[in-house]
């Protein structure tokens, strides 16, 4: 029996898994990423970080590219593009989200001049109020970004695929 894999999840392996093991073969050759490039990647996602603690979606979306993908914890199916990505955080909703803590390690980044790679741990808590009622939870894991550079020099995320324990509540 043949199982055909959605087309978001071949084109995101098409991406990444060249990147990846040009990079396990060449380690840090001269062709792999620039201390700048480096320095760069890891402002992105720092902006990424402090946008969502202020609560700011307009810097969050700044950070990734217009066909971004994202690729979500517990098997959900991938987010592809603007558009489905606002749908996926910022749903329209009276409810609303206020992230508390957002916690995170760059444990690795590789790549070359055009397509970068990181590798890390997150942890996040926020509230959710919604007709007077708040619940707070949180939770942590394991992320990879997947980072392209723009024709302006800019590194932007295009896939974000991330890994975490289900949400645990706070009381």
């Amino acid at each position: 029996m043949r199982v055909a894999l959605p087309r978001e999840l071949v084109r995101t392996i098409g991406v990444c898994l060249p990147l990846v093991l040009a990079t396990a073969v060449r380690g840090n050759s001269p062709a792999g990423l620039a201390a700048v490039d480096t320095e760069l990647i890891k402002s992105v996602l720092e902006k990424y970080r402090t946008a969502w603690l202020a609560n700011d979606a307009d810097g969050v979306r700044a950070t990734f590219t217009k066909d971004a993908v994202l690729m979500p914890h517990h098997g959900l199916n991938p987010i592809v593009g603007m558009t489905a990505i606002n749908e996926f955080w910022w749903p329209a909703t009276t409810a609303r989200t206020t992230i508390l803590k957002f916690v995170r390690t760059i444990d690795e980044v590789g790549g070359n001049a055009s397509l970068a790679y990181v590798r890390g741990r997150s942890e996040v808590a926020w509230k959710m109020e919604d007709g007077g009622k708040t619940e707070s939870w949180r939770t942590a894991g394991t992320y990879m970004a997947v980072l392209k550079r723009q024709a302006n020099g800019k590194w932007l995320v295009s896939h974000l695929i991330w890994d975490d324990v289900p949400n645990q509540r706070i009381e």
